[in-house]
């Protein structure tokens, strides 16, 4: 082997590694745009882009000291740096989530370790007034070997952390190379076991810094709410200067501390971000900062930003691309904080591990809270083999090996100092995190009195300290905040009750995994009830998957676990995201934005028109952030509009504003007040939509109109003719045939056009969502996937122009006994119009029911979709907020929502009435109360049975499901069971529907 063994040595994670220090890119001369552009400084040579490469399967392969003068390189490879190598051909993907995918042996690692050889040439030049170089590497997993001109010059490790190498005496004036064995795994990764694909190579940018013989090494920036005082350390005089755009406010020199007061100064937070530039001056150098006035405490057992309560409005966010992995430039950084900004997300936890240094700079600019978390899980000792079952066990497996092991102490310490060295200077980190599900031990104790030690000015988090043998003394006093994943209600509220001394946070909740998440209104009721309660983190940004092109269909091809044929992997698991991979907003996202509204109404005066509107907002005045516009709207249609004055409402405070209100005497009528942005930001344009609110407004008759015309008698002639199994009703263009053995209709032609492409049915099943995973196991136990209705008995009657048919049916299925009984009545009138009125008990045995509904296969040509009720986006029991009552106009393709795991999608509630046409044929469905359509030209069948959504088959047909009901899809995918108020399992169930063929 040409490297030692390093990578298997718990006590050796670095190599002639600089001291770890703070971000910065110092320049000659001031400079303001080194956080976007920082290549453009003149003391840094970046050494990313094309770089040539070979892989090797096992680090025995590699024989050849390839890092040698002269060495024959022309069987290697050009590769992106950064990035990874199995995105550009090498090795295989995997995706696992806590399984560790090699044994559990630390700190021995597969002999076989897959490794690569990485070099590039530069060209160097000594600058006389800056002859010390530095070479940093943001980002290499999992370890890493460095030599520069064949001369050793290190090694590190811990993968998403700054390592600095002192190269100055290893240049030379002209041509260089630079040479990196990376190795795929090492004793660090029983530590990086994070949820995550697995991934190798230099992933983020590599560079050299050039400084003075003397310089300023490192400092500290710390802030009150009217003084700045920086820290120095180097030995040397260093000017301080602090300055609002071009005028200077305060200026001093010092060796080791400096401390500049401001008068008032404008306070940092993610509403009004408002940075000041801070230049650190030395001979021949300068170092440019952006400092953010704020103080982060916690007063009463609430945490305060400048005094005031806050409110984490959060997601979890990884670095992952489709096409880059996490190789993450700053561009694609930029779009997730745009879309964060556009759907009123205000903070970031780093999960789980640091971000590249630009992210927090970009966080600083644009107003973003960030809990940053060290590069630090190891999840995967959770699954190891135990002696007993109970939770003693259990937790005394997972926490010895590694939490509680001193061999992991300095690896444990070390992660935490180079979290908190590197990132202690930007204003939007408020706490520090020290990793996720680990365990708690003595390890993370030692890390968390070093973090309180060495910067007291902001938060700790672990949300893993609660994981502990019951029998174990735990040290908590370093711990400030007290950190669930995934809680039910009533845990939440034991604690509240509980007299706590710390406030709570969900670092994790609302798993928006497919369709959902469907619990988000409730979360933001427990956080607007109590101020203990600092908001939370959804789970999580977007969807990991990897981009493997297009499929003969067009579509593009996405894969996740288990597409690479790899041992162990967790599925789909890693596709639980807010948005797609490609970053288009899924509907949870949109759900999450309506939900965190910066306004809400919370009382309504329909009699004057006044409004009580609740600024949800931390710091800004709402007359200053936000205008609003109403709309009245009767049966899905705009009656009235116009603007709303905006009164003046201090944050979580309450005012009131009128609008004018005529009410129709008839029809389902509305009142929208929708919110927008008051003036530019630096994402954001003025005008663009904040959310809004829905209030039903009362009338004499709040019927929709439509729906009353709809489920009007029709004259005519009727003849019937029956046998053994059929009903058959004729009437002037029309007929019926309807089935004595299942009591449903199995054949409606209206001019010579059929309608039915198949028998009507009842229906019970649904494409198991991804938040279904656990309690679909209870349906398919429950065979709802091939329950089918079955008559008993049949009568009818023909009288005055209607015919009325009642039967006695169930529905039930092989292997169960009866899982709904009762009756259903149809009648059909002279003009063709069909009314159900259906009346059924379930069984108590079974569980919720998916849905409950009638299910019709149509023609495919039937495509135009026309409703009257929740849209436009897909919408469920619990996930609504997005959706307001309308009228609207679609097609049955624009209601498909294509997640990429097959699912349940495109359902739309509350609905008066939907009309389906195409083909020359006219389907409308009205309900005496409200119900949910979908309408898809993928079965249920189909939608269950594939795993990719490029795999997806349409049936020729058009497939209409007219729900009774369904039940909410929740985020029990990771989050606690579906609450019961959105379980459909009702002891009895009364559903009316008109159909009217035309």
């Amino acid at each position: 082997m040409i490297v030692p063994r390093h990578y298997e040595n718990l006590h050796l994670l670095h190599e002639n590694t600089m001291p770890n220090r703070a971000y910065y890119i110092p320049a000659s001369r001031r400079r303001e745009d080194l956080t976007e552009h920082r290549e453009r400084s003149d003391r840094m040579l970046l050494l990313s882009g094309t770089w040539k490469f070979r892989y090797y399967a096992s680090i025995y392969d590699l024989q050849e000291p390839f890092y040698a003068p002269g060495f024959d390189a022309g069987d290697f490879e050009p590769i992106r740096v950064p990035g990874m190598w199995q995105i550009q051909g090498y090795d295989c993907h995997q995706y696992t989530n806590v399984r560790y995918p090699f044994p559990f042996d630390p700190p021995y690692v597969p002999q076989e370790n897959p490794c690569g050889a990485y070099l590039r040439e530069f060209d160097y030049h000594p600058d006389l007034a800056a002859p010390r170089v530095y070479l940093n590497f943001e980002g290499v997993d999992s370890c890493f070997y460095v030599w520069l001109n064949g001369q050793y010059v290190g090694y590190s490790q811990v993968s998403h952390c700054t390592s600095e190498f002192d190269v100055t005496e290893y240049l030379r004036d002209g041509g260089n190379t630079l040479a990196v064995l990376v190795l795929k795994w090492c004793d660090g990764s029983y530590l990086e076991d994070q949820d995550k694909f697995r991934m190798s190579g230099i992933f983020r940018d590599v560079y050299l810094l050039r400084r003075p013989q003397r310089h300023l090494r490192d400092y500290t920036v710390t802030t009150t709410r009217s003084a700045v005082t920086v820290r120095l350390e180097g030995d040397i005089p260093v000017k301080v200067s602090l300055s609002d755009g071009d005028a200077l406010l305060a200026q001093a020199t010092g060796t080791e501390s400096v401390t500049l007061s401001v008068a008032h100064p404008k306070l940092w937070n993610a509403e009004q971000p408002y940075l000041y530039t801070l230049t650190l001056e030395t001979e021949h150098e300068v170092i440019t900062e952006r400092v953010g006035f704020r103080e982060i405490a916690i007063r009463d057992r609430v945490v305060r930003l400048n005094g005031q309560p806050i409110w984490f409005r959060g997601v979890n966010r990884h670095d992952s691309d489709p096409v880059t992995g996490f190789a993450v430039s700053v561009e694609q950084m930029k779009r997730d904080l745009l879309l964060m900004k556009q759907h009123n997300i205000n903070a970031i936890r780093t999960s789980h591990y640091p971000n590249a240094p630009v992210f927090y700079q970009l966080c600083d600019q644009y107003g973003f809270y960030v809990v940053d978390e060290a590069d630090n899980e190891s999840h995967g000792t959770s699954e190891l083999m135990r002696r007993g079952q109970d939770w003693e066990s259990y937790m005394q497996t997972w926490c010895s090996p590694i939490p509680d092991n001193p061999e992991f102490a300095e690896a444990i310490l070390d992660r935490t100092e180079r979290l908190v060295s590197r990132d202690r200077n930007r204003p939007c980190v408020l706490v520090w995190s020290m990793g996720n599900e680990g365990g708690y031990g003595c390890n993370f104790e030692a890390a968390l009195k070093w973090t309180k030690e060495t910067d007291p000015t902001r938060l700790t988090h672990y949300e893993a300290a609660r994981y502990v043998p019951k029998a174990r003394k735990s040290d908590y006093s370093n711990l400030d905040l007290y950190s669930r994943m995934y809680p039910s209600d009533r845990e939440i509220n034991e604690y509240l009750n509980g007299n706590p001394d710390k406030p709570m946070i969900l670092c994790e909740y609302a798993h928006a995994m497919g369709n959902g998440p469907g619990d988000l209104e409730e979360y933001f009721q427990l956080f607007d009830r109590d101020p203990r309660m600092c908001g939370g983190f959804v789970w999580e940004w977007c969807d990991h998957a990897i981009y493997q092109g297009t499929a003969e269909n067009g579509k593009p091809v996405y894969c996740y676990g288990g597409d690479h044929g790899e041992f162990p992997h967790d599925g789909n698991f890693c596709m639980d995201g807010l948005v797609y991979p490609d970053r288009r907003p899924h509907t949870g996202l949109l759900e999450l934005k309506n939900v965190q509204r910066p306004a809400r109404i919370v009382a309504f005066d329909q009699t004057t028109g006044e409004i009580t509107l609740k600024n949800q907002m931390d710091f800004v005045n709402l007359r200053d952030y936000l205008t609003a516009r109403y709309t009245v709207t009767c049966d899905g249609v705009p009656i009235a509009e116009g603007e709303a004055e905006v009164p003046s409402v201090k944050p979580r405070q309450t005012g009131t504003v009128s609008v004018p209100m005529e009410v129709p005497g008839k029809g389902r009528c509305f009142l929208k007040l929708s919110y927008f942005l008051k003036h530019a930001t630096e994402l954001l344009p003025a005008g663009h939509p904040l959310g809004f609110d829905e209030i039903a407004l009362s009338n004499a008759d709040g019927r929709d109109q439509t729906v009353v015309r709809l489920w009007e008698h029709r004259p005519g002639a009727l003849e019937t003719a029956e046998t053994d199994r059929y009903l058959t009703v004729t009437g002037d263009g029309f007929t019926y045939r309807f089935s004595k053995l299942t009591g449903l209709w199995e054949r409606l032609e209206r001019d010579g056009k059929s309608l039915l492409v198949r028998p009507m049915e009842l229906n019970l099943w649904r494409a198991p969502t991804d938040n279904d995973r656990y309690v679909k196991t209870q349906w398919l136990r429950a065979c709802y996937d091939r329950a089918h209705a079955r008559a008993y008995e049949t009568q009818w009657e023909a009288s005055e122009g209607v015919v009325t048919i009642r039967t006695s049916l169930s529905v039930s299925a092989v292997t169960v006994q009866r899982i709904l009984t009762g009756d259903v009545t149809w009648t059909v009138d002279g003009g063709g119009r069909i009314t159900l009125a259906l009346s059924l008990d379930r069984d108590g045995a079974f569980p919720m029911l998916p849905r409950f509904g009638l299910r019709l296969f149509l023609p495919g040509q039937m495509e135009r979709v026309t409703y009257c009720g929740l849209g436009p986006m897909e919408n469920y029991p619990d996930k609504r907020r997005a959706a307001s009552h309308g009228r609207y106009e679609t097609t049955v393709s624009a209601l498909h929502e294509d997640y990429l795991r097959p699912q349940e999608n495109g359902s739309h509630g509350d609905c008066d009435y939907m009309i389906l046409e195409g083909g020359g044929v006219r389907l409308a469905a009205a309900g005496e109360q409200g119900f949910s359509f979908n309408a898809s030209h993928y079965s249920q069948e189909e939608l269950t049975a594939k795993g990719h959504s490029f795999e997806l088959e349409e049936s020729g047909c058009t497939v209409l499901c007219l729900d009774y009901a369904q039940s909410g899809v929740g985020s029990n995918s990771c989050g606690p069971e579906l609450r019961e108020a959105y379980r459909l399992e009702p002891e009895h169930i009364d559903f009316r529907l008109a159909l009217t063929l035309e």
